[in-house]
């Protein structure tokens, strides 16, 4: 884990966090620096939203703790939408992670970034806010996840949610999370939609609503110009309660339990070594990699792979870290022979002309993501829903937004949801300071490569239609060279990437399921006073983006914990013919 410590400090920290380790598993009477009800580790989108919940009653005294700092005010570069490559490609409020090279990619080490701010990953990401499909959730309860069927979850979808078109069967109207549409401006969005109708795909005016299936625009976590992130929705409103606290730079490297009972964590803060007492529960909210490797590194998951690092068992349980998902994707680019894409904002002498425009006023080309239009397709026939979800984006980026090509082009990233490799997270060592060995294992099987091959030739077949006649100039990547299926295969291996939504390492499932590391109100089996509330509880991978389905489900175990629930939903869903789509 990156905490901004030197080498050194990080060592001679790592030797004193051992020795307080072993010091209180003897006798001696644990010092609490500070007691709260609930401990929370990590503020991220799930743990804005539970420290926001659990203090709403004004009874429960709530810490927070994150390692990383707060989204400052003034920091622009978070909360101007169309920023956000200057935070997901360094390391200053991310924990910027890299895989393990990937034996079926060309050996490449992946490139994962991580929020490590308030607000987590939603002060970074690319702020496209969708759902997920409603079998999702239908095929969760299934997986073991008893009362998270979609007629359960849509109440929390509204409930987080205020949405500009107002309130209906799907969408909420006065929830903290303000999504919005994008202005659409550039006529190179309706020619996508316009594109996928000719292609045979259907129109869909929410993909978050009734129909996902089909293309149409995009949802993204925006508000009057500006990044609406977790801390921004749920935690900053809530900083004026007396019974809140909050501590950033806080990095939390072991949790405390006496015998199978957790009562407090034990993290670094300033260079010194603190504790924090949970009478009543510690929640794990540090995501997909954090979670895991905490519950590991304080004695929690697989005994064997603990002793290897002379780790004392707590709770042997062996999914800890295992049924590592995440969406794998790439990018087919056009030129575009019209000056019409985004390229010029691009330049450094264009800048500050619509920087000043955001700063003045929160508009213009600045307030937006430009993820304003995508769709969700099924890749192949006797699908019961998509597969393949697409953004659209009207200019053209490489590695991560870190490389611009030189002129006016647009892409459309493709990418497949619910692939059948499972990867796995382990630790390094016993240095909480020292990231996990994260291998996703990337198309470990036949059926990955060919729905990978199928996300290339159904984004060719939908840019060459008639709507993109004016605007295409020739592809741009692959490139016209690039046609067999092996061709193809090898473009795959050595251009897709992460859609970075790492998910599952802890997952809510059965009892009697050996990996399940959770119970369907998150509470960690074999263990007292413990829960986990992150994308890592996902028992599978969602189809689509991450960050609306973690507060949601963060909602809803906030009003687990304190004995409520919403009714179930009995909005409709519309359902895809098995037969031929198009």
């Amino acid at each position: 884990m990156n905490s901004n410590l030197t080498t050194a400090s990080t060592l001679k920290l790592a030797r004193c966090l051992r020795r307080s380790s072993t010091a209180t598993q003897g006798k001696r009477q644990m010092i609490f620096s500070t007691t709260h009800d609930y401990v929370i580790v990590g503020s991220g989108s799930a743990g804005c939203v539970l420290a926001n919940r659990l203090s709403e009653d004004g009874c429960n005294k709530v810490l927070a703790l994150e390692a990383g700092p707060r989204d400052a005010w003034w920091n622009w570069k978070i909360h101007m939408p169309a920023a956000l490559t200057y935070n997901l490609c360094n390391d200053k409020y991310n924990w910027y992670y890299h895989t393990v090279p990937q034996k079926q990619m060309n050996d490449r080490v992946m490139y994962w970034p991580r929020g490590r701010v308030w607000g987590g990953s939603s002060a970074l990401n690319a702020m496209v806010y969708i759902r997920g499909h409603a079998y999702d959730y239908d095929r969760w309860e299934k997986e073991g996840a008893e009362g998270w069927s979609y007629a359960d979850c849509i109440p929390y979808f509204k409930k987080a949610q205020t949405h500009p078109l107002g309130e209906d069967d799907y969408r909420g109207g006065s929830g903290p999370l303000h999504v919005s549409r994008g202005k659409m401006i550039n006529p190179l969005y309706n020619a996508f939609i316009e594109a996928g109708q000719q292609a045979g795909y259907p129109y869909t005016s929410d993909v978050n609503g009734y129909q996902q299936e089909g293309v149409g625009p995009f949802d993204m976590t925006i508000n009057k110009g500006k990044r609406w992130s977790a801390s921004q929705a749920y935690l900053r409103p809530a900083l004026r309660r007396k019974n809140l606290f909050t501590n950033t730079g806080a990095a939390v490297t072991r949790i405390i339990f006496e015998g199978t009972k957790a009562v407090g964590v034990e993290y670094v803060q300033d260079h010194q070594i603190k504790r924090a007492k949970a009478t009543k529960e510690v929640i794990l909210s540090g995501g997909a990699i954090n979670t895991p490797q905490l519950l590991m590194l304080s004695g929690v998951g697989d005994a064997s792979e603990l002793s290897e690092h002379n780790i004392p068992v707590v709770a042997n349980l062996p999914g800890v870290g295992k049924n590592l998902q995440d969406h794998l994707e790439v990018y087919i680019q056009n030129h575009c022979t019209q000056p019409i894409t985004l390229y010029k904002q691009t330049r450094l002498w264009y800048m500050p002309i619509i920087g000043s425009q955001w700063f003045l006023t929160r508009t213009g080309d600045c307030a937006t993501s430009s993820l304003e239009a995508g769709g969700f397709i099924r890749s192949r026939d006797g699908l019961t829903h998509p597969d393949i979800q697409l953004h659209f984006l009207p200019f053209a980026v490489k590695d991560h937004g870190r490389v611009f090509p030189d002129g006016h082009a647009y892409q459309l990233h493709a990418g497949t949801l619910r692939a059948t490799s499972r990867g796995t997270l382990k630790l390094k060592s016993r240095n909480p300071f020292d990231h996990p060995e994260l291998d996703p294992n990337y198309l470990s099987t036949a059926e990955d490569v060919k729905d990978l091959r199928e996300c290339v030739k159904l984004s060719r077949e939908i840019l060459a239609q008639e709507a993109f006649k004016t605007f295409d100039g020739g592809e741009l990547q692959p490139g016209p060279s690039v046609q067999t299926d092996e061709e193809i295969d090898s473009f795959v291996r050595e251009m897709g990437d992460s859609a970075y939504h790492p998910s599952c390492t802890c997952k809510m499932g059965h009892p009697d399921d050996i990996l399940s590391v959770v119970d369907s109100e998150a509470r960690v089996k074999g263990i007292e006073n413990l829960r986990i509330v992150d994308a890592s509880i996902m028992p599978s991978v969602v189809s689509g983006n991450l960050n609306g389905p973690v507060i949601m489900m963060a909602e809803k175990i906030a009003d687990k914990i304190r004995g409520q629930s919403l009714p179930k939903s009995t909005a409709p869903v519309y359902e895809t013919l098995t037969g031929s789509q198009r």
